[in-house]
């Protein structure tokens, strides 16, 4: 387990020192978002009617704007062959990176979030469903994500290939998401979404480390 906290901290130190792919997640984040009341308009009504499926899918899409250097980094510099020939089994190695990306871009971004609902107008039911359906559902946009990065590892520009693959995947996340805080600003039990957002995740968690490691393992062939 030292090995799996050793290249965590390297990954998270590397994503801060370079910080591109973080500060740019979470910049587009924040410009998306408040695109939505200056394109709508000052309707308070209309925009707390939005701001979870809106912070919701500008969410998605930050996140798949750093997932396509998940790999693509090691593999330029040479260091993600000997990554799979490490002592560490490919699957923690998998896991490691999928942990520090999700520290250094998926968090920063479910911190970001009540903020944002603030200029939305989101309900104040809303606002504890949305940080429990974003600290349940990240991680598996990052873990599902690991998986098209691992298939278009080789791919130059492979980001719009990437988005296609795993956009599809993100839905069941999107739809639970929203609705625990669509149930809790209309007084419905939201606890059954954020239930499912769970089985999500832990169904990712527990095959998305096995396929990224395959994927990579036919890449480096």
């Amino acid at each position: 387990m030292s090995a799996f906290w050793t290249l965590v901290g390297r990954d998270v130190r590397l994503a801060w020192s370079q910080g591109n792919s973080s500060v740019l997640a979470v910049a587009f984040f924040f410009i998306t978002v408040t695109l939505f009341p200056l394109g709508i308009g000052p309707e308070l009504t209309l925009l707390g009617r939005i701001a979870a499926g809106v912070i919701w899918v500008a969410l998605l899409l930050s996140t798949l704007l750093s997932l396509d250097r998940l790999f693509q980094i090691d593999l330029e510099d040479g260091s993600l062959d000997q990554l799979m020939l490490a002592p560490l089994v490919p699957e923690l190695m998998v896991l490691a990176k999928i942990l520090a990306h999700w520290l250094t871009t998926a968090l920063p971004l479910v911190l970001a979030a009540p903020f944002l609902a603030l200029l939305l107008n989101l309900q104040a039911a809303g606002y504890l469903p949305l940080i429990f359906s974003l600290l349940i559902g990240t991680p598996a946009l990052s873990l599902i994500g690991a998986i098209g990065a691992a298939l278009t590892v080789l791919v130059k520009r492979g980001g719009v290939l990437l988005t296609l693959i795993v956009l599809p995947l993100f839905v069941p996340i999107l739809i639970f998401g929203v609705g625990a805080v669509d149930a809790a600003i209309h007084g419905s039990p939201w606890g059954p979404a954020l239930v499912w957002l769970a089985v999500i995740t832990l169904a990712a968690l527990a095959l998305a480390p096995v396929a990224t490691a395959w994927a990579l393992r036919y890449a480096l062939e």
